[in-house]
């Protein structure tokens, strides 16, 4: 088992129109074993962004913290809040710096862009690689998973209540195949005016 994979979890992006939506499950555990059922897998990095991450917690939250430091005095310099694309570039660079020793985790960024409202969406590897991606984006340790439930179910111009339930049923169909994630989601559904968090009860073995 991989170190990426070793806490296990998923996370899933997806495009609706003028929105975006990300989704995260609950479970933290070490390969079988389970620690905890309402381990924090998103962050809220700016108004209309968040950042999904699977993988080592310790590595997690030493990324958090370490590209929200780098991301406020970016705004400091600029008088302006950042937007997703730089952002993504921003945290990607800090990955690919770390590549010899790298921190273990699979970030995703869901975000609309503060000027123009435009959704976006990608994710990157362990050193940075990015992918952005115009309809759904996925990490975890139930990839195969997810990419089938979200090309079953996903189409474009998602309004935001279909957005949400064509979200909440892929994650949720997907970690019920895989033992390694689940108990419970949560999903949030970013618009122009408003952020809708909502949180999924699901079975609990």
């Amino acid at each position: 088992m991989s170190s990426v994979s070793l806490n296990a979890g998923c996370v899933v992006a997806m495009l609706g129109k003028d929105c975006v939506a990300l989704a995260t499950d609950h479970r933290f555990g070490i390969e079988a074993l389970t620690m905890s059922t309402d381990y924090k897998k998103a962050y809220h990095i700016a108004p209309r962004m968040y950042l999904g991450m699977t993988g080592l917690p310790i590595d997690i939250l030493m990324v958090r913290d370490r590209v929200l430091f780098r991301k406020n005095l970016y705004e400091l310099r600029e008088n302006r809040e950042m937007s997703p694309k730089p952002f993504s570039s921003m945290l990607s660079s800090f990955l690919f710096e770390h590549r010899f020793g790298p921190y273990y985790v699979e970030p995703v960024v869901a975000a609309l862009d503060p000027k123009t409202l435009k959704p976006f969406i990608c994710n990157m590897d362990l050193i940075g690689c990015i992918n952005e991606s115009d309809d759904y984006v996925v990490a975890g340790t139930c990839t195969e998973q997810l990419y089938g439930m979200c090309e079953t179910l996903w189409r474009p111009n998602l309004d935001p209540e279909e957005l949400f339930e064509v979200i909440a049923k892929s994650i949720v169909n997907a970690f019920d195949r895989d033992a390694m994630s689940g108990w419970g989601a949560t999903v949030f559904v970013i618009e122009k005016d408003k952020i809708t968090e909502r949180a999924l009860k699901t079975r609990m073995d």
